[in-house]
């Protein structure tokens, strides 16, 4: 049996029927059709389906798609939608490109969400909450220099808008 799910995806209203059983990560990729979170270990351990619900960044793999029912929630498609007319990318994205945080690119969008909340709380970050807000994401890759000096240039001001 299917639950009829309302909520806020990347600014627009949505109904889903879904099973109620279904995570929210897999709502998001099957029914919602945004394919940008990535289904990494599916146990909250990586990071890669990180989207920022309700303000807060969560693992979409640990919630229920029922429990996003009057929820409002952004995915990594939704972040360059809210940069001004006319630019392309989000200045985080934009850092992350100019920094080469993003090699193989699986882990950019969880990372990014979780970014994305803490500059939402904290326009300004110290280098240390920088880290703290992507602890809970795993990257293979970059050994996350560059993705700490992509959020501290998003911090200074400095990326392309």
């Amino acid at each position: 049996m299917k639950c009829i799910v309302s909520t806020t995806i990347n600014g627009e209203q949505r109904e889903l029927a879904i099973e109620p059983f279904r995570s929210l990560l897999d709502v998001l990729r099957n029914e919602a059709e945004l394919t940008g979170s990535k289904k990494g270990c599916d146990v909250g351990d990586c990071g890669a389906c990180t989207v920022i619900m309700d303000g807060k960044p969560v693992n979409s793999c640990l919630i229920l798609g029922v429990e996003a029912d009057g929820s409002e929630i952004t995915t990594i498609e939704g972040l360059a939608a809210e940069t001004a007319p006319g630019a392309p990318l989000h200045p985080l994205q934009e850092s992350i490109l100019q920094q080469g945080g993003a090699q193989c690119g699986f882990c950019t969008p969880g990372i990014l969400m979780a970014a994305k909340a803490l500059f939402d709380e904290t326009p300004n970050p110290t280098e240390e909450e920088a880290r703290f807000a992507i602890a809970g994401n795993l990257c293979r890759c970059t050994g996350y220099t560059k993705i700490i000096d992509a959020m501290m240039t998003t911090a200074a001001g400095e990326a392309v808008r």
